[in-house]
């Protein structure tokens, strides 16, 4: 691919954000028709001067999700994992669930499964256990979680245990739902994760970098940032709700500063702009990149695909409204409406990170965007920042 250009309209609604404070900088980037477009604005760190630059590490949060999903379809063209397999043959602590009678009831208050957890339901976030879109102690099921300190909430990789102690904690808790019953956020990744660790015989981190990471060239994404490559890492900020000004979540010698013990499948990653680029190009281009096939069409098929029924999104939804515009495929969303509230076409798909990540692929246009900023989102809506960036490159389709 040809050196990316600049692209004046990305500075142009990017900007403003950076000279107003609100966001130390941002790399974006936007291919379209083998044409990338490339934009780095501001500095590694608010009150600094030392400029963002292309390769700068961010940490990505949720974009970890389809990266896992596309880590788990390997295994399955081998034949290592199958679809709809009980997983139960490689993750026994899992066997013969238990499911609350009511989610407001206590944990003990159960009744049996009425069936096995499969791949396809941990892909597709059903699972039967997730994030919650509630206050923190509304239902007794999140006290017993967050007691059990597996890293549910905002990403913190030093926090949780390694994966055989986190298996096990996460088996003493009943299911919310019935297996492929309902849509739940986040919780699915990280099962798949160990899942996954066990099926090739590695651990997780190790089969990301061996199978995708060093083949596709994201020699920058990991599970933590070396010493030699933290002059390149950028600080974590979230925004504090009363003063609306950044607040630092995590230094760039902080938790992601040394190999976590538990390589979540869900947020644990960090990045950069054009490894992420690397990512959606196999994606965008059916699962074979310069001539070599990672995954055959039918599996980019089916991680990209809508993969939900009415009911499974009659609960769960991260914001009210989202599955009137969204669907789910293997570990992403995917547009079902004609356009989503950000000009994205219907058959879109890609997802968002809450500390500041946000990817799209539209197969029609062969378009793909990518913007990492060090600022967290406040909640699970697109900040305006987000909105502006994709309003910039629908506008070009």
């Amino acid at each position: 691919m040809p050196s990316p250009s600049r692209d004046p309209s990305l500075e142009a609604a990017l900007a403003p954000y950076v000279e107003r404070g609100e966001n130390p900088g941002f790399v974006a980037a936007v291919v379209r028709g083998g044409h990338e477009a490339l934009e780095v604005l501001g500095v590694k760190s608010a009150g600094g001067s030392e400029r963002l630059e292309p390769d700068s590490i961010f940490r990505v949060a949720s974009l970890t999700k389809p990266v896992t999903a596309t880590a788990a379809m390997l295994l399955v063209e081998e034949g290592r994992l199958h679809l709809d397999e009980p997983i139960d043959r490689l993750l026994p602590e899992l066997a013969g669930r238990r499911v609350l009678r009511h989610l407001e009831g206590p944990i003990d208050d159960v009744v049996p499964a009425v069936r096995a957890v499969t791949l396809r339901d941990l892909l597709t976030f059903r699972l039967g256990f997730g994030m919650l879109m509630a206050p923190p102690d509304t239902y007794p099921i999140q006290r017993a979680l967050d007691a059990l300190a597996l890293g549910e909430g905002m990403p913190r990789p030093a926090e949780p245990p390694e994966p055989d102690t986190w298996i096990h904690r996460f088996a003493t808790l009943p299911l919310m739902h019935q297996p492929g019953e309902r849509w739940l956020y986040n919780t699915s990744a990280n099962v798949l994760g160990v899942l996954i660790a066990r099926a090739a015989e590695q651990p997780f981190d190790t089969f990301l970098r061996e199978r995708l990471f060093d083949p596709l060239g994201m020699l920058d994404t990991d599970f933590s940032v070396p010493a030699r490559k933290l002059g390149r890492f950028t600080p974590s900020y979230v925004v504090e709700p009363q003063t609306q000004k950044l607040s630092l979540y995590d230094p760039v010698d902080g938790q992601w500063s040394k190999p976590p013990a538990f390589p979540g499948g869900a947020a644990g990653l960090v990045s950069t702009v054009p490894d992420f680029l690397r990512f959606a190009a196999l994606l965008l281009a059916g699962g074979s990149v310069n001539g070599r096939r990672f995954l055959s069409e039918e599996s980019v098929g089916a991680l990209t695909t809508d993969a939900l029924t009415p009911e499974n999104k009659a609960f769960g939804a991260l914001v009210p409204g989202f599955f009137e515009s969204y669907g789910w495929g293997f570990g992403m969303a995917v547009v079902t409406a004609e356009r989503d509230e950000l000009g994205r076409a219907a058959g879109s798909y890609g997802w968002d990170g809450g500390l500041g990540s946000t990817w799209y692929n539209d197969p029609v246009t062969r378009t793909t965007g990518v913007l990492f900023t060090q600022r967290s989102w406040s909640n699970p809506s697109p900040p305006p920042e987000v909105r502006d960036f994709w309003r910039v490159v629908t506008r070009a389709r």
